[in-house]
């Protein structure tokens, strides 16, 4: 039979593939059955697979030092992991196992960082770098962690008004803090805005140092930050953000000789698809060729390289699996198959911004296949797997309706931003349940463990939410 799924994977894609395998008929997610944890812990539940974090950073750290080695590049690399990603104890504490620095988007994050230097996971030579809008209360904290010792504090500023109530807060201290500035990007041509709302127009940045920064004694300039939003992609987009971002380095390293620091953001892409092709290898090349050529062409010193990688670091760790409860035929040509849960609720990137991710079956691997689009199982018309931009069908292995095993399906590589978005906990659409959160990890043999991190969310604790006796 050649029009068995596995066929189907196999022709277009080949199979297996990185991360994805079949052990008996059944998928396996870096050689974890999924089936076996299925049978102990049951549907839905989420998936944590910590050895891949440590792995990703790894990996982007090696190829960045290579290059740089490669280039002769006399300037150092920095991996920071932004905790806005995933803000998880087991997601953080894997990250910091490969000693990465930090990145934070709100006071909260400041509060975090505490918790992490109080259970020992962290000391006072970490450097934390502070993006995001600075209220009154997150500048207090940042200043707080410098008095209490932390020696590589740094402030990006997203805007001009913050230098001024940062200088507020630190006036006749006698402190100085090391600070960066945020370069605002143009959008992409599809963008419904020319230039992001983040970050200091890049045309005024080098006068907001002369008349604002450079002269006061409470404040040093460290880092110049620019992010590309869609991503650090091989294209003409990014490279013409990247050379602005490099010449605005240069003039305003000319006027500061105190900056040493380039900030890329984040915006290493993720699988999300089986045909995806990214050369990372080539990229972090090219991002250090480029960068050496512009400081030998513009006479200064090659900078600092940090990074700010947060769905790369945890997004390929992440896995939610579901059970098809049910299949609907709604008319000749549209074929639903409904999951245990809401889409809305636990992939929320999938149904509100269209965010790819790989959709495999558990089983059935040699069954036909179909067209279907899957539902959730909550009241609203919009719970529903959006693949592509125009087509919401997918296709996966037929099952008659009297089969005694249930077709399982598993949502990969989520394991970004969905939970934070979503909210963990909490109420959800149609007062649907969280689902359960298992944890994989390697013991001290290197043998796979798994746990559960925390059982489905009962009715007791929504209703308790909902201020319920």
């Amino acid at each position: 039979m050649k029009n068995t799924y596995f066929n189907l994977i196999d022709q277009t894609y080949y199979f297996p593939q990185e991360g994805f395998d079949l052990r008996e008929g059944n998928l396996t997610f870096h050689d974890i059955s999924i089936k076996h944890l299925i049978k102990k812990y049951g549907t839905p539940f989420r998936l944590f697979f910590l050895p891949e974090i440590r792995d990703k950073i790894k990996r982007a750290r090696n190829l960045f030092n290579r290059a740089i080695k490669k280039h002769n590049y006399k300037g150092e690399y920095h991996y920071c992991y932004c905790t806005k990603c995933n803000h998880f104890s087991h997601v953080v504490s894997a990250a910091l196992k490969e000693n990465v620095h930090l990145e934070t988007s709100s006071s909260f994050d400041i509060d975090l960082i505490r918790n992490l230097h109080k259970e020992g996971k962290i000391n006072k030579e970490i450097i934390i770098i502070n993006n995001g809008y600075k209220t009154d209360q997150y500048l207090k904290k940042i200043i707080s962690l410098y008095d209490d010792g932390f020696k590589n504090v740094l402030v990006v500023l997203d805007n001009k008004p913050e230098l001024k109530r940062l200088l507020h807060l630190l006036k006749g201290t006698g402190k100085k803090l090391k600070i960066g500035v945020r370069m605002a990007i143009n959008e992409e041509p599809q963008s419904s805005y020319y230039t992001s709302r983040l970050g200091i127009r890049h045309n005024e940045i080098i006068n907001f140092y002369l008349n604002e920064i450079k002269e006061n004694r409470n404040v040093i300039l460290k880092m110049l930050h620019f992010f590309v939003d869609s991503g650090i992609k091989d294209n003409m987009y990014y490279w013409g953000e990247f050379q602005k971002a490099l010449k605005l380095y240069a003039d305003l390293k000319k006027q500061s000789p105190t900056l040493n620091s380039l900030n890329l953001g984040g915006g290493f892409p993720i699988r999300n698809n089986l045909g995806f092709d990214y050369d990372y290898n080539y990229m972090c090349n090219e991002i250090i060729k480029n960068i050496k050529e512009a400081c030998l062409n513009e006479q200064i010193d090659e900078p600092h390289i940090f990074t700010e990688f947060g769905k790369y670091t945890v997004g390929e760790s992440g896995a939610i699996i579901f059970e098809v409860l049910d299949q609907k035929k709604q008319n000749d040509t549209e074929s639903w198959y409904l999951i245990n849960n809401s889409l809305m609720n636990t992939i929320p990137d999938a149904w509100s911004i269209h965010e790819k991710f790989i959709l495999l079956p558990i089983n059935k691997w040699q069954n036909e296949y179909k067209r279907v689009n899957i539902g959730g199982i909550s009241c609203d018309h919009s719970d529903y797997y959006n693949s592509e931009d125009f087509n919401q069908e997918v296709l996966l292995p037929s099952f008659p309706e009297d089969d005694e095993e249930p077709l399982y399906l598993g949502f990969f590589h989520t394991g970004a931003y969905q939970d934070s978005l979503s909210g963990y906990g909490g109420i959800k659409h149609c007062l649907i349940p969280a689902p359960k959160h298992i944890i994989i990890d390697r013991d001290e043999t290197g043998n796979f463990v798994d746990y559960v991190y925390r059982n489905e969310q009962s009715v007791e604790e929504m209703f308790q939410l909902l201020g319920y006796k």
